[in-house]
């Protein structure tokens, strides 16, 4: 049986409406590379680089019933941003974390378009001033690169360092935003 676009679109709509899936995703392109989008009813809960895999991992981390549909909103922002016409993120935000990762996550938020930050700053901000590495580690594991800026972290001399989404993309993203690099 073949099922036309068209109802296959009804058929995942009715789904998302009912309250039949814990978590969506679409993969959309971008100037850095594919991105997996990924949102609950709650909000957006990663962007991630790596495609392969996300499914099971949306299925441990936010419930079993996971369906590919499209994510217009955050789409959306995302080609405004890429695009220039957008410095700040408005779409609703599902972060599940706590504690020292919570604060840092909060403190990056905070980080403005076109400026960059270092990790010992963001540890300062949080506190913990001798946590320049712990930070790292939270940027490392950041569920929603992009809308959260970790691309605006750098080292303490300024230089570039790791990015989930490799150096380039960080590199780009910071150029995009018209940030001075050193």
């Amino acid at each position: 049986m073949n099922v036309t676009p068209e109802l296959d679109a009804r058929f995942r709509e009715a789904a998302i409406r009912d309250g039949l899936v814990d978590v969506r995703y679409d993969v959309v392109d971008s100037p850095v590379g594919e991105l997996l989008l990924a949102a609950t009813d709650r909000g957006l809960c990663r962007i991630s680089y790596t495609i392969e895999g996300q499914d099971e991992l949306l299925a441990r981390a936010f419930g079993v019933r996971v369906l590919r549909t499209p994510i217009d909103d955050v789409r959306r922002e995302l080609d405004e941003y890429f695009e220039g016409r957008r410095r700040e993120f408005d779409v609703p935000l599902d972060l599940r974390v706590e504690g020292f990762q919570e604060a840092v996550l909060h403190e990056l938020a905070r980080v403005p378009y076109g400026r960059t930050d270092t990790y010992g700053h963001l540890a300062t901000l949080v506190g913990r001033p001798k946590a320049a590495r712990a930070v790292g580690t939270v940027m490392n594991r950041n569920p929603i690169p992009i809308v959260l800026p970790c691309h605006r972290i750098v080292g303490a001399n300024g230089s570039l360092t790791g990015y989930g989404g490799g150096l380039p993309a960080k590199k780009l993203l910071l150029e995009l935003e018209g940030a001075t690099l050193f």
